[in-house]
């Protein structure tokens, strides 16, 4: 085994890591929602992530991922809502002006 093939592993493993973290973050997004809209009485329709990052958060690097996600208050009509996470905290979520029914 070379220097090349260790080198090999190492970015494999780096890629894999990666890739299990953003999944963790996307699971999280999805438990959250789900939950924020059962308490809000909305009905979640789908999530999307929209952008993910490399960001310093209270010192510490992890990413900060920003999800759309589409719910209905009503069951006919369809709004876009906005999620920002920093690794598994969640920074800010937003609504627009919804009907309460």
């Amino acid at each position: 085994m070379n220097l090349a093939d260790v080198l090999l592993l190492v970015i494999i493993a780096a890629g894999g890591a990666l890739f299990w973290r953003i999944r963790m973050i996307s699971e999280a997004a999805n438990r959250y929602l789900a939950q924020y809209c059962d308490t809000q009485q909305l009905q979640l329709i789908s999530i999307a992530r929209r952008r993910t990052r490399p960001m310093l958060y209270r010192g510490k690097l992890d990413w900060r991922s920003e999800f759309d996600f589409e719910f209905s208050s009503t069951g006919q009509d369809c709004y876009t809502g906005s999620l920002t996470m920093n690794g598994l905290t969640v920074i800010t979520t937003e609504t627009p002006p919804h009907r309460i029914h």
